[in-house]
């Protein structure tokens, strides 16, 4: 089986939030809800503090600490290395929240954080779903924590389960470069104007991410935690991803 994952040139990002928007088309999120982030921060003091950004999706880590405390077993490891959500059995308790060290969970019934409207008011649903978005994204998958969701679940980032699990088995990059792959790659890389996304399989050493990872020395974001993410970054000479949790947290 493929493990799927993806990598992150940090030095191609230019922090144009395309993935962020992406993300929210392909998977009807609520206005708010980044399951792509990139997080814009201040390093350094004035005169010589600089601006910088740090994309930042759910890692799908290879010994994620969401799934060892939930006590449905509603968050699980996928055959193919994602970590998913099934919303027909997520009971809300958010411990998912807690442990994941990364910050890239949502829980619906949460107050928007972005200081617009609320859109679960004004596009109500009246079917048992959070909302009812204008656009329409994928088509619902609630065992694999795909669609608009139930109210009182967490939601993530799913590596668009729905278009990677379709790709051709044996597959060891999703390039969306190649037309006959672009249907089946995360929207997220499929839309990163300077290509500054890879994904592909972990474990086949001819993927091209695989390569990058090992030729360009690929770090893993607070990888001292022991929960081997699936997402790798390339910082270049000098780069480097936080050491630690100084980024600003999730407004609640």
């Amino acid at each position: 089986m493929a493990k799927w994952g993806m990598v992150i040139d940090l030095e191609k990002c230019t922090g144009c939030q395309a993935c962020t928007t992406a993300c929210s088309m392909e998977n009807s999120r609520l206005p708010g809800e980044h399951w792509q982030d990139v997080i814009f921060y201040n390093e350094g003091e004035h005169p010589s503090a600089q601006m910088k950004w740090f994309p930042r999706p759910c890692m799908h880590c290879e010994n994620p600490s969401c799934v060892a405390v939930c006590p449905t077993r509603a968050t699980y490891k996928a055959e193919d290395g994602q970590v998913l959500v099934d919303w027909e059995r997520c009971i809300g308790c958010k411990y998912c929240m807690i442990a994941c060290p990364y910050g890239v969970r949502f829980y619906t019934e949460e107050k928007p954080a972005y200081g617009g409207p609320d859109a679960k008011r004004v596009f109500a649903a009246d079917d048992g779903h959070s909302w009812s978005p204008p656009w329409k994204g994928p088509a619902e998958d609630w065992k694999h924590g795909v669609g608009v969701q139930p109210s009182d679940v967490v939601s993530k980032c799913t590596f668009c389960y729905h278009r990677v699990a379709k790709a051709p088995k044996g597959t060891a990059d999703l390039d969306p470069q190649n037309p006959a792959l672009r249907e089946f790659t995360p929207a997220c890389v499929v839309t990163c104007p300077p290509g500054a996304r890879m994904f592909g399989d972990l474990s086949n050493p001819n993927s091209e991410i695989a390569k990058a990872i090992g030729n360009k020395n690929g770090v893993r974001l607070l990888d001292q935690l022991g929960n081997k993410p699936q997402v790798y970054y390339l910082t270049g000479e000098g780069g480097a991803v936080p050491a630690n949790r100084s980024l600003p947290p999730k407004k609640a």
